[in-house]
């Protein structure tokens, strides 16, 4: 059997394919996303619709009315604050003014200078201001005490009431959370009813056309939705049910390719093994059980597949005379004669290499 070898193409086209392959991937998975985002601007339930259906508006009208009065006495306190501290800063003035007037009448009675009619004046005038700020002061005292009680009932009224419409939320949360989870649920399955098929028809490519020259586009899609399915599924399902879909998925693949490398290892494919038996050939070891070949000038030499470029090899291995060879550790014909040019030729290699005559390998794959 003639196994076909295709071109492998020059390094810049090897490169690009694969380039191009990823770039083709990102595009893909940004198609997807398109797709996903536009089925995400599918409008869900509104609390606020749900709330207006199972709280009550009076309570609610109560509340806002309770929180205008509340904001209303928050201002006026503060506006009474600002007056007792400006008639608190006056009544300081005043009194260290009739300290100072105190003072130099004391000092004028120990020099026996009488007390002027202008500061005696004075004195009382400031005595009574200082009075007046002191009543003043007191009235302010007294009413921000009222207010304050005022805001403190309020503030207990409204709480009241919001405990009342606590109450009545809880039933109005339970039925939006069960219609946001409903909600999901359809998100999620109008995702994947477009990401699923898209995947299993990417794998079905992959597995029928592995082998075409066109592979990369199948490869490219197929892990572009893979990716976009998982990320759509960790997004939508809970975690605890995620990690055991992951984890499945995983069990499954990895279960599909070691049985994959193991069918492969017991009825291996025509090209694997002929790229096995001439790298092999290459490297002067027996393509069966890699004892070395020991033809020739390497007939008393030891290597292995590390060390086989780094020896020496002794004469002119062209002047050798070519013989054929059989393994002695495993008995395989390495070298025998061809049937066309008789000349020595490698049995595991599909032409000769004196005359291009083809042998069919295939009893030995």
């Amino acid at each position: 059997m003639h196994v076909q070898t295709t071109s492998q193409g020059r390094w810049i086209h090897r490169f690009f394919i694969r380039l191009l392959t990823i770039v083709l991937g990102v595009l893909v998975y940004w198609t997807l996303g398109f797709m996903v985002d536009d089925i995400r601007t599918i409008p869900g339930p509104k609390y606020e619709y749900i709330e207006h259906q199972h709280v009550d508006p009076a309570l609610v009208t109560q509340r806002l009315h309770l929180e205008k009065r509340i904001a209303e006495l928050s201002r006026t306190l503060e506006n009474q604050r600002e007056k007792q501290k400006i008639i608190g800063d006056s009544s300081n003035n005043l009194q260290q003014t009739m300290t100072q007037l105190l003072e130099l009448q004391t000092l004028g009675l120990q020099k026996n200078i009488p007390f002027s009619e202008t500061e005696q004046t004075n004195f009382t005038t400031s005595l009574n201001l200082f009075l007046d700020n002191q009543k003043k002061y007191q009235e302010l005292s007294q009413a921000v005490a009222e207010m304050l009680e005022q805001k403190q009932d309020l503030l207990l009224e409204k709480e009241q009431i919001e405990q009342q419409l606590e109450q009545q939320r809880e039933p109005a949360r339970k039925e939006y959370n069960a219609l946001n989870r409903s909600h999901k649920l359809q998100m999620a399955f109008f995702q994947l009813a477009i990401l699923v098929p898209i995947l299993v028809l990417a794998m079905i490519l992959i597995i029928k056309k592995r082998t075409s020259i066109y592979a990369h586009l199948f490869w490219a899609l197929g892990a572009a939705t893979l990716i976009k399915v998982a990320l759509v599924m960790h997004e939508y399902f809970p975690s605890k049910y995620f990690k055991y879909v992951f984890i499945a998925a995983l069990l499954v693949a990895v279960t599909r390719l070691l049985m994959y490398f193991i069918r492969s290892s017991a009825f291996p494919k025509t090209e694997w093994l002929l790229k096995q038996y001439r790298e092999a050939y290459e490297r002067f070891l027996c393509p069966v059980c890699d004892y070395p070949i020991r033809i020739g000038p390497r007939r008393y030499l030891f290597w292995t597949r590390r060390t086989v470029n780094k020896i020496v090899v002794p004469g002119n291995p062209c002047s050798e005379q070519e013989e054929a060879y059989t393994c002695p550790s495993c008995g395989s014909n390495l070298f025998a004669e061809c049937s066309v040019c008789h000349k020595i030729r490698h049995t595991m290699l599909p032409s000769c290499r004196h005359c291009g005559a083809l042998k069919d390998i295939s009893a030995r794959v």
